[in-house]
């Protein structure tokens, strides 16, 4: 694991989403994985942010394995309507977190 980096306010933010469990949505792909419930935690207690794979330290993006599948999180921002893109330092702003297989990326 590489240096802890500071966290910005979009990161703090995103991680209390994703911490909190809510507004998730599971791929096909995902739903079928061994131990869902297990992965979901592994998903909100993920903290192996880096340089490499969060250079911008929005928190917003991981990968891990789980029982032999490679699993993306990402968590997208809404408006209120949940038709366009949010600023998510914005108190209007919905976020999404999706779970997916690497391979339906």
């Amino acid at each position: 694991m590489g240096p802890v980096l500071e966290r910005t306010q979009q990161a703090i933010l995103n991680d209390q989403f994703r911490e909190s469990g809510k507004g998730v949505i599971l791929t096909g792909g995902v739903q079928s994985v061994k131990d869902l419930p297990g992965l979901l935690q592994a998903i909100r207690e993920f903290d192996n942010f880096n340089e490499d794979n969060d250079p911008w330290k929005e928190h917003d993006f991981g990968r891990l394995k789980w029982n032999g599948d490679s699993v993306f999180w990402k968590i997208d921002y809404y408006n209120e309507s949940y038709s366009e893109w949010e600023d998510p330092l914005l108190g209007t702003c919905h976020r999404v977190l999706t779970v997916m297989l690497a391979e339906e990326y």
